[in-house]
């Protein structure tokens, strides 16, 4: 089997945010706007289909098309190792992340569909089949509400099922002052059997987030993710061993190095790969595996639940992925009755592969062109 074609097309949705009215430009914040799908062709007629991103979308479509392509072309889709190998010393020499650490992404979540197709497994099979499922939590704290209405879409979440709850913090022109009083908002409205994550997306200072984290210390919050700007795995140790919170990071990281530093200055108590950013599927294994060594677990931040539940699943140490309402709209935009929780569980399809049918109007209706 070999590859023959990449095709990379960039598109957008929109999203609706229960209890607002009207749809919400991007899907979770405002410059979340655009998502590249590539396929891979074989010449055997199987295709594989991979997502990243908005970060530099434009150029991950011309980096797949125009310079992954070359180099991976006729090569077999199964040999990953060799493929990443080739990308690596032709594209990536000196180990940069960004556009070419998404592109190959991309490409390498198609790879592992494809695997799959012909193997007749699932993708979390051939991660090593841990278990068939994975608990869910959603993200749906978006800044856009205000504290009342935080509290009731908590309610209405709990109701659904969840058991578990992220919302955004640092974007609040009240600072984390404000963010302190919408955590309490939320675990009054929920008790106490509910988790309760928080994610400052980079946007803290090493000051501001021991500030929160000393204001909501006694809300017994799961995890807090991304704290500080630049994920800076020096000060995220300094907070770490400054507060009882536990931290989680790395879904933004482009590589296992980056995220090897989290883990060995002891930065974080859960890492995050993302599948969809730091390499695909044979990137964020390595990562889970080094993860396993030092008796941590991996967590999905970042979102793309379609793909990510593939690695809660099939790996010991996966535990629990982020039903992010913003791309799970675009997983019901561009496929034909994709899974979803019940009760606060996601099931692995039975279909080889992804598991994943795509909707063809679905994709011409979101694409962008140029």
């Amino acid at each position: 089997m070999k590859i023959k074609d990449i095709r990379a097309s960039l598109h957008t949705t929109s999203i609706e945010i229960p209890l607002l009215e009207g749809r919400v430009s991007g899907y979770g914040r405002e410059e979340q706007k655009l998502f590249v799908v590539c396929e891979v062709e074989t010449d055997e007629g199987i295709t594989g289909i991979g997502l990243t991103g908005h970060f530099l979308a434009h150029s991950v479509v011309a980096a797949l098309e125009k310079h992954f392509l070359p180099v991976v072309r006729d090569m077999d889709p199964r040999d990953l190792e060799a493929i990443h190998q080739r990308v690596f010393a032709k594209l990536n020499p000196r180990a940069m992340t960004g556009t070419v650490s998404m592109a190959l992404s991309c490409l390498d979540i198609a790879l592992w569909d494809i695997q799959g197709k012909h193997a007749g497994r699932s993708v979390a099979q051939l991660l090593g089949a841990a278990r068939d499922h994975a608990p869910a939590y959603v993200t749906f704290g978006f800044p856009q509400y205000d504290r009342e209405q935080l509290a009731e879409a908590a309610r209405l979440h709990v109701r659904n099922g969840f058991s578990a709850l992220k919302s955004v913090v640092a974007v609040d022109k009240g600072g984390w002052r404000e963010d302190a009083a919408r955590v309490r908002v939320i675990r009054e409205a929920v008790g106490d059997d509910v988790d309760i994550m928080i994610d400052a997306n980079y946007l803290f200072n090493p000051v501001e987030a021991k500030m929160l984290c000393r204001a909501i210390e006694d809300c017994n919050i799961t995890w807090f993710e991304e704290p500080l700007q630049q994920n800076d795995a020096r000060a995220l140790a300094d907070l770490r061993r400054s507060t009882r919170i536990p931290l989680a990071a790395g879904q933004m990281e482009g590589h296992r190095w980056r995220l090897r530093e989290l883990v060995e200055k002891q930065a974080v108590d859960i890492l995050q790969p993302n599948v969809t950013y730091c390499g695909g599927y044979t990137e964020a294994r390595k990562a889970a595996h080094l993860a396993q060594t030092y008796n941590m677990p991996i967590a999905n931040g970042g979102g793309w639940p379609l793909f990510n539940m593939h690695m809660m699943a099939g790996l010991m140490n996966g535990w629990i992925v982020e039903w992010h309402l913003g791309m799970v709209s675009v997983g019901e935009s561009i496929f034909v009755d994709p899974p979803r929780p019940e009760n606060g569980v996601i099931r692995i399809p039975d279909a080889p592969g992804l598991g994943l049918t795509v909707d063809r109007d679905g994709l011409k209706e979101t694409r962008v062109e140029g």
